[in-house]
């Protein structure tokens, strides 16, 4: 059987890989980032040719870096799982988890238990507080934010792509009253998500109405709120498709079709260093997983 390189430098390389930083993987590690690129160069030695492309500020796995990390990755992972039974560290896992809550109650809900069902040992407490991305460095483990950008000193992964859409109340959208044009919304009041604030005139831009001025414009900070206020007839709200069709509500249309691509979308976020963390990690890549029916990515 052939020798094995230190488990040492497997661990640091399948760190670096997950968080796609060398300072932050030796934070996880609690190692200078000298002594945790020594042990990156060592394994590169042992296998005989590089498994990352270097950058002046950045570091990413190359081919052979992806065929190795997709090998070693579960390997690693069975193997801190069975340490963490050996143990007695399974008993409890819990992750703190910060989502807007209408993220929380389309999308992440529905599907909670098929994460229980996978990872019975998991518990997750979810915080539907405002300043997500304020309070991960106080308490929180990952957010679920939505953002038109994000803070490249965090990990952030997109979730989902979306168009703004102007959504109603069906007795808006017929009868002899109907709005039929974008122009028609100079009497309306408009409705925004506070996290959203640009996206009636992203919608504006896209439907050829870039001046248009509301007869007013209410702003919430709960996403269901808007479409419960949308629903009853008081005003349009301006939200992403997918909160539409994830309302199922038959009394809420979308208005004039427009295709308003939205430069919101939905994101997860943590620290780079949070990702060595078991209950992160394994939200993160059931998140992500397009493998699997019901993946809330694709929800």
């Amino acid at each position: 059987m052939r020798r094995l390189p230190p488990l040492t430098a497997i661990e640091a390389f399948v760190q670096v890989a997950r968080i796609g930083s060398v300072k932050a993987a030796a934070e996880a590690l609690s190692l200078s980032s000298p002594a945790l690129t020594r042990r990156i160069q060592a394994l590169e030695r042992f296998v005989g040719h590089p498994l990352f492309e270097r950058g002046h500020q950045s570091i990413q796995l190359n081919a052979d870096g992806d065929r190795l990390m997709a090998e070693l990755g579960p390997s690693i992972d069975a193997l801190a799982a069975a340490m963490e039974r050996a143990t007695g560290g399974e008993e409890l896992m819990r992750l703190r988890l910060a989502v807007p809550s209408l993220f929380a109650s389309q999308r992440l809900m529905p599907v909670l238990p098929e994460l229980r069902a996978l990872y019975p040992d998991l518990h997750i407490d979810i915080d539907t507080g405002a300043g997500r991305l304020m309070r991960l460095n106080d308490g929180l483990d990952a957010a679920i934010v939505i953002t038109a950008r994000t803070d490249p000193i965090l990990y952030a992964r997109q979730i989902d792509r979306n168009r703004v859409v102007a959504v109603a109340s069906r007795a808006l959208a017929e009868g002899p009253h109907a709005l039929l044009h974008p122009s028609q919304l100079s009497g309306a009041t408009i409705y925004l998500h506070r996290e959203m604030p640009d996206a009636f005139q992203y919608w504006c831009d896209a439907a050829g109405v870039p001046d248009l001025q509301p007869a007013a414009i209410d702003v919430f900070d709960a996403g269901q709120l808007i479409l419960d206020a949308a629903a009853q007839g008081l005003g349009v709200a301006f939200m992403l498709e997918s909160h539409l069709r994830a309302s199922r509500d038959d009394r809420l249309v979308e208005l004039f079709g427009v295709e308003a691509e939205s430069p919101y979308s939905y994101w997860f976020v943590c620290r780079r260093s949070a990702l060595s963390r078991r209950p992160v990690k394994i939200f993160h890549d059931w998140l992500f997983s397009g493998q699997k029916e019901g993946s809330l990515a694709r929800v």
